[in-house]
C-alpha cells in the first residue's frame, strides 16, 4: 500500500495504490458518496490487489484531497476532469476504470469524454437511471421500510449501516469501519443538490454512452441492494451489452459483505478474453 499526494491541476488528492504496477492495465476507482473518500471501499480491492494494480483517490472536498473549495468547484465534471488528470500524472496509460455507487455515474460521464483511456468497464452497486425509478422499486419493499424506521430512529448514529449491509450480523462491523475513518462527512452539500445546484453526475444519456462505448462492461451488484435495488442492474445489463455478476445475500456493500467473491468477479472480468461484439 503506497498513499500519496498528486496535483492534479488546482487541487491536489490524496492516492492510494494497492498491488504491484505489471504489464496489465492499472484498475482505477471512482469511490461513491460523496460524503466521504474511499476508505470504505478497500475491504474489497484489498483481496484483488494480490495480482492487481489499484489505485483509489479522494475526491476534491473529501478525505485528504484539497478541502475547503468553493462551492462551483465541488461539481461531478471536475470528479471527472480530476481522474482524468489523475491517470495522466501517474502514466497508467489505458486503464480499466470501475465506478461505485454514485462513482458509477461519474465512470459513464468518464467514458463518454475519455473513450481512450479506458479498457474494460466495472459498474459496481449504480445506476444508470433516475432517483424515480429507484422510488417505484423500494416503494413496496417492507425490508427496505423496516430498516429505514431503524435509520430514522438512529438519528444519523447508525450511518445507514442496518441498509447498506445485508447481514445485520455484520453491519456493527461496517459502522466501525465508517467511524474509524473519521466522522467528517466532507465539504459536498447534499442541500445543494436538492436545492437543484449541484450538475449530474452523467449528464447525457447513460444507456446511449455505454452502448457506443464498445469496450466490455462488467455490472456488479449486490443481490438485496437498497441503495440502488437490483432490478435496476438487470435493466441496464437488458439495455446494453455488459456482462452482470449478482452477489448473493449482500446489500449496496456487496464489497464488504462478501469481499473475496466481489474481488473474483471483478478479477475474472479482467482478464477473460473480450467477447464478440
Amino acid at each position: 500500500m503506497r498513499d500519496s499526494l498528486v496535483d492534479v491541476g488546482d487541487v491536489t488528492l490524496f492516492v492510494r495504490e494497492l498491488g504491484q504496477r505489471s504489464e496489465k492495465p492499472s484498475l482505477v476507482v471512482i469511490h461513491g458518496g460523496p460524503d466521504v473518500g474511499h476508505g470504505y471501499l478497500l475491504p474489497g480491492f484489498e483481496p484483488l490487489a494480490r495480482d492487481h494494480h489499484v489505485v483509489l483517490f479522494d475526491f476534491r472536498g473529501c478525505g485528504r484531497s484539497s478541502r475547503g473549495l468553493p462551492d462551483d468547484d465541488l461539481q461531478p465534471e471536475y470528479v471527472v476532469r480530476d481522474t482524468h488528470r489523475l491517470i495522466d500524472k501517474l502514466d497508467l496509460g489505458q486503464v480499466d476504470l470501475l465506478g461505485f455507487s454514485t462513482g458509477g455515474r461519474a465512470a459513464m460521464g468518464f467514458v463518454d469524454q475519455h473513450p481512450e483511456q479506458v479498457r474494460r468497464l466495472v459498474l459496481a452497486s449504480t445506476s444508470a437511471y433516475t432517483s424515480a425509478d429507484n422510488a417505484h422499486y423500494l416503494a413496496d419493499w417492507t425490508e427496505y421500510h423496516r430498516r429505514q424506521r431503524i435509520e430514522d430512529e438512529a438519528d444519523g448514529a447508525l450511518r445507514n449501516s442496518t441498509i447498506f449491509v445485508w447481514d445485520l450480523d455484520l453491519a456493527p462491523a461496517y459502522l466501525a469501519l465508517l467511524n474509524a475513518l473519521g466522522t467528517d462527512q466532507g465539504d459536498w452539500s447534499e442541500e445543494r443538490a436538492i436545492q437543484g445546484l449541484m450538475h449530474p453526475w452523467c449528464p447525457g444519456d447513460p444507456e446511449q454512452i455505454l452502448r457506443t462505448l464498445d469496450k466490455p462492461i462488467l455490472i456488479l451488484h449486490g443481490q438485496y441492494d437498497m441503495g440502488f435495488p437490483v432490478q435496476l442492474a438487470h435493466r441496464l445489463h437488458t439495455a446494453v451489452p455488459s456482462e452482470l455478476a449478482v452477489i448473493p445475500n449482500t446489500a449496496h456493500m456487496a464489497h464488504f459483505e462478501n469481499p473475496e467473491l466481489w474481488s473474483d468477479h471483478i478479477r475474472r472480468f479482467l482478464s477473460s478474453a473480450p467477447a464478440g461484439r
